[in-house]
């Protein structure tokens, strides 16, 4: 049996410290908005070198947030990536604005960059949302280039990538804003939901951080129209002992990513399986590790009866998503995107996978494929 994912080890090393900071949580009676987010935010801030932090409720909020502090509203195109998950554009659409959808690259799995600049020059685009996905930082450079050229903002979408770099510069701090998510699954995970913002721009932070809490500034007073999207105390309480790991989680996932590389290689499977690119100058974190392989489903169930768990991120991307159909994308438009979702497969990667867990998966695809 080798699960998918397995947070329970995780937490039996670091239980004591967790209960003994959520009881201090509970001993103050103070859950909203107190030291411990201040603290989480100076803490994200310093990881990802930007001057600025905003807790917020989730990375869906991270990202509605930042468009709202840019400004996006009715009809504005925002341009992003069809294969991520739905809050990336569903956080575009629910401010009114329309989303608009650029093919990815085969290798890399994110936004193709070639691609996005031709989109700019033909279209009046206000904002980007390039996804750093599974834990790769999109390709930023030209990204950032096309975007100065023709005025556009940059929402960087880093749910999957917190400690991630592009050349040098960290996931999140390379666009007017960066977006971060604390699902339980992700490389600093909390105890539900939870996000942060980052920015290097004072303006949009002092914007953000009273979008948060209804656009307040000033307690009862309003300046802008925002919503109630805060970060707890006990959510930043937890992330805070989970922040002193992480280094050594990312650089444990990091190794069992090159296990696996090394295993496929002695089972002469690099035919039939086709690993993550690992771009050069960028450190990949390894939220997930997804291969693309034939016979997709196939393997899967094959993996499944055998008690190994796998996922598939994602099976239908957005432009073929039924809440989407008004956009009028059809079948056929997003080629790389579309053929991503039929061969991807996440597998096992995570702290305290074993390597003879490694093992067994990688010798039970070698079964599949070679009987």
């Amino acid at each position: 049996m080798v699960p998918f994912i397995d947070l329970k080890g995780q937490y039996r090393m670091i239980a004591t410290e967790v209960e003994g900071e959520i009881k201090k949580v509970m001993d103050s009676q103070l859950f909203i908005l107190g030291e411990r987010v201040r603290s989480l935010e100076e803490r994200i801030a310093a990881l990802c070198r930007t001057p600025y932090a905003i807790g917020v409720a989730s990375g869906s909020d991270a990202i509605l947030l930042s468009l709202m502090a840019l400004e996006i509203g009715r009809d504005d195109l925002v341009a992003t990536t069809p294969y991520t998950f739905f809050s990336t554009a569903g956080s575009i659409a629910r401010l009114g604005a329309i989303p608009l959808f650029v093919d990815i690259d085969p290798d890399t799995y994110n936004i193709d960059p070639e691609r996005l600049a031709e989109v700019l020059r033909r279209k009046k685009v206000k904002a980007v949302i390039p996804v750093h996905l599974f834990g790769q930082c999109a390709d930023m450079d030209p990204i950032m280039e096309a975007a100065e050229r023709y005025g556009v903002r940059i929402v960087e979408d880093a749910a999957q990538a917190i400690g991630a770099s592009y050349r040098g510069r960290m996931a999140g701090s390379m666009g007017d804003t960066g977006c971060f998510s604390f699902f339980p699954t992700k490389n600093l995970g909390g105890f539900g939901d939870g996000g942060m913002v980052v920015t290097g721009n004072e303006d949009l932070a002092t914007r953000i951080r009273a979008l948060r809490v209804h656009g307040s500034l000033r307690r009862y007073y309003h300046t802008y129209i925002g919503c109630n999207s805060r970060l707890d105390e006990i959510q930043a309480a937890v992330l805070l002992v989970k922040l002193r790991y992480l280094e050594g989680w990312t650089e444990e996932r990091r190794e069992k990513a090159r296990y696996y590389r090394h295993l496929f290689r002695e089972a002469d499977l690099l035919g039939e399986v086709r690993l993550p690119v690992e771009e050069a100058g960028c450190r990949h974190v390894y939220n997930q590790f997804v291969v693309r392989v034939p016979s997709r489903d196939a393997l899967r169930e094959h993996l499944q009866g055998l008690g190994i768990g796998t996922e598939v991120y994602y099976p239908l991307p957005l432009h073929l998503q039924e809440c989407f159909s008004y956009l009028g994308y059809r079948e056929g438009d997003f080629p790389e995107a579309e053929r991503l979702s039929r061969e991807s497969l996440a597998l096992p990667i995570y702290p305290g996978l074993t390597r003879e867990s490694q093992e067994e998966v990688v010798e039970a695809i070698r079964r599949f494929y070679r009987g």
